[in-house]
Formats: structure tokens, C-alpha cells, sequence
């Protein structure tokens, strides 16, 4: 079927389901970084996903390297996944009361992070971030906190500052609705500069509760911490008394067993996870030592509290992904297989001049077409955009899925074969060719 250059992949059904959701749902889509109004045109409306590989209304197949934005460590419909969700789903799909379930992932999640004495599960990153936020002040007694520019903590109220992704993506840095009085407790630094947060700290003594931070950032793409910065936050963290707080949302399990805080030794007082830990159904955590946790209710007087957290069904599948990926070996094993697909990427890219910055944290993967290297959200917002539009848009020509964004990290799954790879690499020959 021909596109439309309005419409560079959508078939005819997927157009007009997208016609029928943008009637009852605003622009059509229930997160905004769905939506395809950077490329313009509708999305695929997807109908089923099994292993590495997406299927449309249409028919129209796309390996798949978005994994609903990072859970799907195993790919779709994981035999072992669904075989889990089944079973707990014939007990009942949901309590409002303590199941054994919970303390299982709870005792596996403090296990695996060595900074982690006690976890809180919830059902979002948004959830984990803006409870951790709020124990860290409940714990200092301060109210002043520290982000980074690009970094996405979720949309809570008191994190839209200098966003990235989804924000980023509809040129809206912050968000309407948001009170100054809520959004001026928060202040925002250049990811990698550790030095600017010296200097927040120095003036505004005493009064910063906690930075937060990505510890390898994926909503600006995917950007790597220079050597020394986590370990200056924590230091500097240390010696004036605030809290640092990972947000392992998307590094949790992600990028190694635990998180980047296994990898880099580095142990924040805080940790957010999210995503993998669901397995593709919504569960979040956050947690820290025993002492710290303490301060929640019932034990304590900061409040947080949600209906579904721990869902049966949802920690099923979290269970279920996380045991799948504690197999000795996964982690290398699985980590290998994409650097030799983006070592294919590269190799393509320079074959036709085409200048590209790869960069991967374990099974997570990231790219810009730039020539210079990206270290913060002022670099990656200087990679050439309709370089970019012509390329993803050839790629999903080709039926390759990657983030309709260029500031979102891209996703590997331990069961992606050497045929996706393959289809991949091939589409990219023609897809760089285009953005030559």
C-alpha cells in the first residue's frame, strides 16, 4: 500500500483506528511520547507481539527495539511470563491485602541492590520517584531538591524541570499546570557537571534534601556518565547532608543484575526502579536502608499509599522476568549479542559518510546522528533532526521499531535472533544511505 508522505507507515486500519482513539482520548494516544507528531502521520496501531517481533492492524511485522519502553527484558509474551500472570490471575487479580508474592520480590529486589535494606513497591516510575522525593524531605526536614537537565523522573508536579523525552520530543520543556510555587523547589543542573552541583549545594546551604538523578541517562537517548560524576554527587551528597537518589526506572535489571549502582560501586541512599521489575505489567519500587524507610507510614509520618500497589498479577510477572534473567551468564551474554549488532551499525553508518554516535549500558542502546560526542541534553539536542526524520522513517519502512523520538534510549531482549539482526542491519543500509 503507498504511504503518503503525511503518513509514512500507517495502513489503512491502523489509520483508521487512530482516527477512532483520537475521538475519545487527547491526540489519540495515553502517554504522549506515543504519539508520532514529530514525524508526523499516524502510528501503527499494534495488535500483538510474540518474542522480538511487533505485528499492526495491517499485518505489517517490526522487530522491535523499543519493548514497551524498556520492561520486556525477555521480548513479548514470554512463555514463563505468561505462564506465571495465568496462574496467579486464577487466584485473583488483586486483594488490597499483604500476599507472600510481594515479600518474595521485595526479599529478591534487597538481594540484588546492595544500598537496599527495605523496598516500597508501587505501580510507576512516576509513583517511585515522587515518594522517594518526598521521603527524602520527610528524612532531612529540607525542601529544596537537585535534577539534571534531560533527566526524566516522571510527571510528577515537582520533577517538570528541564524533562527531557517525552517533553522534549513535543517541545514543551516543562508543562502548563504546573505551579511555580511546586516547580521552584526543584533546580536543574547539566547532566555530567558535578561541579554545578557543588555550587547549588554551597548556596543554598543546608537546604537541598536530595539529587536525583539517572545514573546513565535514557531519556535524552541514551548518555553515559563521565568517569567521576556519580562518584562526585555521592561525595558531595556525603559531606552536605543531602540524600542521593538513583532513579534505576530504566537501569534497574537493565543494565546488569541490580543496576548501575552494581556495576559502578557506587551506593545512593535512594533507589527507583521500575519496568523490568514489572516484566510489562505495572510495578515500581523505591527503597534504602531500614532507617531511612522507617520514616513512611504506618511506621513514620510520610505518607504514601496505593491500591494496586503489589498487585498479584503484576509481581507474577515481575518474578517471572527477574528469575529468567538471574541465569548465570545472562548479562554478558545478552550485552555481547547487541554490541555486535552496533558494531554493524557503525560500520554501515561510516560506509556512507554518515556521521552517528552509538553508545550502550548493558542491554540498553542509544544513537544520535551527530559528529560530536554527546555528554548532556545541550549536546544531544544537536544532532541533526531531519537527518534523523529520514532515517527512522526509512527504518520503519523496513520494519524496524525503534522510538518515534530522538531522545529516547532504544531496548535489547535476550530472545532477539540473529535474523532480527540481520533485517536490522539490512534496513539500515538503505536507511543511512537516505540520510546521507
Amino acid at each position: 500500500m503507498a504511504r503518503t508522505r503525511e503518513d509514512p507507515i500507517a495502513g489503512s486500519k491502523s489509520r483508521r483506528a487512530f482516527a477512532a482513539a483520537s475521538r475519545v482520548i487527547p491526540g489519540g494516544v495515553n502517554s504522549p511520547v506515543r504519539a508520532w507528531k514529530r514525524l508526523g502521520g499516524n502510528p501503527p496501531m499494534i495488535a500483538r507481539g510474540k518474542g522480538a517481533v511487533l505485528t499492526d492492524l495491517d499485518g505489517r511485522r517490526y522487530v522491535d527495539y523499543v519493548l514497551s519502553w524498556g520492561p520486556l527484558l525477555h521480548g513479548h509474551a514470554h512463555p514463563r511470563v505468561l505462564r506465571a500472570v495465568a496462574d496467579a490471575a486464577k487466584r485473583g487479580l488483586g486483594f488490597g491485602a499483604p500476599t507472600t508474592a510481594e515479600t518474595e520480590l521485595a526479599e529478591l529486589l534487597c538481594a540484588a541492590l546492595p544500598s537496599v535494606q527495605q523496598v516500597r513497591l508501587v505501580s510507576s516510575g512516576t509513583e517511585a520517584c515522587m515518594s522517594a522525593l518526598r521521603l527524602a524531605r520527610a528524612a532531612t526536614g529540607r525542601e529544596l531538591a537537585i535534577k539534571f537537565d534531560g533527566c526524566y523522573h516522571g510527571h510528577a508536579d515537582q520533577v517538570l524541570v528541564a524533562a527531557g523525552s517525552g517533553c522534549a520530543t513535543l517541545n514543551t520543556p516543562d508543562s502548563a499546570g504546573v505551579p511555580a510555587s511546586i516547580s521552584g523547589l526543584t533546580m536543574s543542573c547539566p547532566y555530567n557537571d558535578a561541579a554545578a552541583v557543588e555550587r547549588l549545594l554551597l548556596k543554598h546551604r543546608g537546604q537541598i534534601a536530595a539529587v536525583i538523578v539517572e545514573p546513565v541517562a535514557g531519556n535524552m537517548g541514551l548518555v553515559l556518565p563521565k568517569p567521576g560524576f556519580l562518584e562526585g554527587l555521592r561525595q558531595l551528597c556525603s559531606a552536605h547532608g543531602a540524600l542521593l537518589i538513583f532513579d534505576e526506572v530504566m537501569t534497574g535489571f537493565r543494565v546488569g543484575w541490580g543496576g548501575w549502582q552494581v556495576v559502578s560501586g557506587i551506593r545512593p541512599d535512594l533507589t527507583c526502579l521500575g519496568k523490568v521489575i514489572g516484566g510489562g505489567l505495572p510495578v515500581a519500587a523505591y527503597g534504602g536502608a531500614r532507617d531511612l524507610m522507617a520514616h513512611l507510614a504506618p511506621l513514620g509520618a510520610c505518607y504514601q499509599a496505593g491500591t494496586l500497589s503489589g498487585n498479584p498479577v503484576a509481581v507474577a510477572a515481575g518474578l517471572a522476568t527477574l528469575k529468567l534473567a538471574s541465569r548465570p551468564g545472562f548479562y554478558p551474554r545478552t550485552a555481547a549479542r547487541l554490541t555486535r549488532m552496533i558494531d554493524g551499525l557503525r560500520a554501515i553508518a561510516a560506509r556512507h559518510g554518515v556521521a552517528v554516535q552509538f553508545s550502550q549500558a548493558g542491554t540498553m542502546w542509544g544513537y544520535y546522528l551527530s559528529a560530536a560526542p554527546v555528554t548532556d541534553w545541550t549536546t544531544a539536542q544537536q544532532q541533526d533532526d531531519a537527518r534523523w526524520r529520514r532515517f527512522i522513517t526509512a527504518m520503519y519502512r523496513a520494519g524496524i521499531y525503534l522510538a518515534p523520538s530522538p531522545y529516547e534510549a532504544a531496548f535489547w531482549s535476550s530472545v532477539h535472533t540473529q535474523r532480527d539482526v540481520q533485517q536490522t542491519l539490512m534496513a539500515a543500509e538503505v536507511a543511512f544511505a537516505e540520510a546521507s
